[in-house]
């Protein structure tokens, strides 16, 4: 399966799980407000649906066989309330390995093994009509991560879907970026 595929089958199966008006703990319903675990368990589940050998894990957060590891990142600049969240960027930005940024998770990927490719997917929320431009946080992301970093990442694949249920979280991007070079076998 090629990167663009399992991102697209990643975001059909948020934008599915959405349509359920599913409710995490007191916030309003859509999917915008679960976390990381949750959603990647949901996700692993709806894989599985289509035949795929979805598990999850603690590294990688999500593996596929033995073909895919696949690690995941929230991008979420507005809280339930629709108002500004704190620090949301660094869930990308913090270069420093041991963080539980996308960097650092990516490090820890980098020295895993057993997978045929790895890649990294951020599963961004805006309104549809972004209040904020994610596309200077994605972009920084593959500066810090290729330049000062040396992280071989791929041209990013993205898959877009609009209409979500929650006020807040109205439109889901899945962002993602295979590590150039594969881990070994």
């Amino acid at each position: 399966m090629e990167l663009s595929e399992l991102v697209k089958h990643v975001a059909d199966a948020l934008k599915n799980f959405d349509a359920e008006h599913p409710v995490h703990k007191s916030f309003r319903p859509g999917i915008g407000p679960f976390r990381e675990p949750q959603l990647i368990k949901e996700v692993a589940f709806r894989l599985k649906s289509l035949g795929l050998s979805a598990e999850t894990r603690r590294t990688p957060d999500l593996e596929i066989g033995k073909t895919w590891a696949v690690e995941f990142k929230i991008v979420r600049p507005f809280g339930d309330d629709g108002r500004n969240a704190e620090n949301w960027s660094q869930n990308l930005l913090h270069p420093y390995e041991g963080n539980t940024s996308l960097i650092g998770d990516t490090l820890k990927l980098m020295g895993g093994k057993d997978y045929q490719r790895s890649c990294l997917i951020a599963i961004c929320y805006e309104h549809e009509s972004p209040k904020v431009n994610l596309e200077q946080l994605l972009s920084s992301f593959e500066l810090i991560a290729g330049s000062v970093m040396e992280i071989p990442l791929s041209r990013r694949v993205e898959e877009r879907r609009n209409g979500l249920v929650h006020p807040t979280h109205q439109s889901l991007c899945c962002v993602a970026w295979e590590l150039s070079c594969p881990t070994p076998v």
